[in-house]
C-alpha cells in the first residue's frame, strides 16, 4: 500500500472542493502530526510518511472535524483535560507505551497537560490529539456553560474501567465566561517553583539554569533581590509543567543552597503563534508572529536566520532587523 507523506495529503486537501477554512485547519492538523512525527524520527516535516495517520479512516477523521466545525459557525472550542490510559500499542514502526511518542510530542508542542488513567487501552491517539491542539482553547472542567445539545460517539472495544464514549457538547457560555472566552489566545496553566538565594556559587547557578532548560524546563531565570540582614541574593524561579513541579523543586534542593521551595500554580494567557519565512529587502528571515483574534499584534524576527543573513550579506544584524519588521503585514 502506498504510503501518503505530509505532501501527498497537502496536495490532496488543497486539490479538494472544501472550503478555504477546512482546507487551511485540516492541513494545520495534518501538520502538527507531522512536526511530531519528525522530531520523533529526525526528519523534515515534509519528509514523514504517515502510516495510521495517513490511513483514508484518519483522513476522514480531520477533515470531518474541520468541516463539523465550519458547519456549526466555527465555535469557542474547549475540551475536558487530557487523559491517556496505559499499556502498549502496535503500529508500524513497532511496541510502543502508552502514550505514544507522536502524541506525546504534539501535547508537549502545544503545552497541554497530560495525565494519565488506569484503563489499560489507548484513549488518546496522535490524530485525537492533534486535533485538540488545534482547536482547544482550554483544557479543563466546564466551567460558565450553558449545555443546548449534546452528542455522544460510541466505539466498539470494551473497556475495562470506563465507557467507551466520546461526548461532545453544544452549548452558551455564561456572562462570566463569555467576557473570559471573547479572545482567543491560547490558555494553560504552568507550576511556578521559586527560592531565594543568598549564598549559592555563580558559577553553579549558571550550570543549574541550563541544566533545568535541558531537563525540560518552559522557562527558568533569577533576579537579584535583597534579603534578611540586607544580604544581596537571587530569587531563582522556574517555570515547568504542573506534573514536573515535584521534579524540578527536587532538582533545586539537590543542586543549590535552597533549604526549601515556594510552589504555586498559575494561568498563562498566550497569543495564537506560527513561523513564517518572510521576503524583505535583504532576503529571506524566518519571523515568529503572534495572532489575537486573527490580527497580528506582535512580530518577532528569529535571531538565528537574522544573523545568517547578516553575515552573508555584509550587513549590520539591526538592518536585517528592520527589513524584517518592515515585511511584516499588520
Amino acid at each position: 500500500m502506498h504510503e501518503r507523506n505530509f505532501d501527498d495529503i497537502k496536495k490532496l486537501i488543497n486539490n479538494s472542493s472544501l472550503s478555504e477554512w477546512v482546507k487551511e485547519k485540516s492541513v494545520a492538523v495534518f501538520r502538527r502530526v507531522a512536526e511530531a512525527e519528525g522530531k520523533v524520527h529526525g526528519m523534515l516535516p515534509d519528509e514523514v510518511h504517515f502510516h495510521e495517520v495517513g490511513a483514508i479512516d484518519s483522513i476522514i477523521d480531520i477533515i470531518g472535524a474541520c468541516v463539523a466545525l465550519e458547519l456549526l459557525g466555527k465555535p469557542l472550542v474547549l475540551s475536558a483535560p487530557v487523559v491517556d490510559g496505559t499499556g502498549w500499542v502496535d503500529c508500524a514502526h513497532g511496541r510502543f507505551p502508552v502514550p505514544t511518542a507522536a502524541t506525546l510530542e504534539i501535547l508537549t508542542a502545544r503545552g497541554v497537560t497530560v495525565n494519565q488513567c488506569d484503563e489499560p487501552h489507548e484513549l488518546v491517539t496522535p490524530t485525537g490529539a492533534a486535533i485538540l491542539a488545534e482547536f482547544a482553547e482550554r483544557f479543563e472542567l466546564m466551567n460558565g456553560v450553558i449545555p443546548e445539545r449534546i452528542g455522544y460517539g460510541l466505539g466498539t472495544r470494551d473497556m475495562h474501567t470506563r465507557p467507551n464514549v466520546l461526548r461532545g457538547v453544544l452549548g452558551k457560555l455564561d456572562s462570566v465566561a463569555k467576557q473570559r472566552g471573547s479572545l482567543d489566545w491560547h490558555s494553560d496553566t504552568v507550576a511556578v517553583i521559586e527560592t531565594n538565594l543568598d549564598d549559592v556559587n555563580s558559577e553553579h547557578l549558571g550550570y543549574f539554569v541550563e541544566e533545568a532548560l535541558k531537563d525540560g524546563a518552559l522557562d527558568v531565570f533569577y533576579i537579584p533581590i535583597q534579603m534578611k540582614k540586607n544580604r544581596p541574593g537571587v530569587l531563582l524561579t522556574i517555570l515547568c509543567n504542573k506534573a514536573d513541579a515535584d521534579r524540578f523543586s527536587e532538582k533545586i534542593l539537590r543542586e543549590t543552597s535552597a533549604f526549601g521551595v515556594r510552589h504555586s500554580n498559575v494561568d498563562r494567557r498566550k497569543l495564537q503563534r506560527e513561523m513564517c519565512t518572510l521576503d524583505t529587502s535583504m532576503g529571506q528571515v524566518q519571523v515568529k508572529l503572534g495572532r489575537l483574534n486573527g490580527k497580528i499584534v506582535q512580530a518577532s524576527p528569529e535571531y538565528e536566520s537574522c544573523r545568517e543573513l547578516a553575515l552573508k550579506k555584509g550587513v549590520t544584524l539591526k538592518d536585517v532587523y528592520v527589513a524584517a519588521q518592515k515585511a511584516v503585514e499588520y
